[in-house]
C-alpha cells in the first residue's frame, strides 16, 4: 500500500502516516521515492494501537 493508500484507509493526513513510518512506529519499505506498507505490517500496526492504554 502506498502512503496515499493508507492515509485513505485511516482517514487521517499523508503526513501523519509519513510521521508515523520515520518513527519507525509503522513499518515500511521505500522503493525509489516512495513508501510502501504491507497490509500485514499495517495490521500490526494498527493491532498495537488498539491495545495500548489511552495516553493523557
Amino acid at each position: 500500500m502506498t502512503v496515499h493508500d493508507v492515509s485513505a484507509v485511516l482517514k487521517v493526513s499523508e503526513e501523519t502516516v509519513r510521521e508515523w513510518i520515520h518513527a519507525r512506529d509503522l513499518r515500511a519499505i521505500r522503493f525509489g521515492r516512495e513508501w510502501r506498507v504491507a497490509v500485514r505490517d499495517l495490521e500490526s500496526f494498527l493491532n498495537a494501537r488498539a491495545n495500548r492504554p489511552a495516553e493523557g
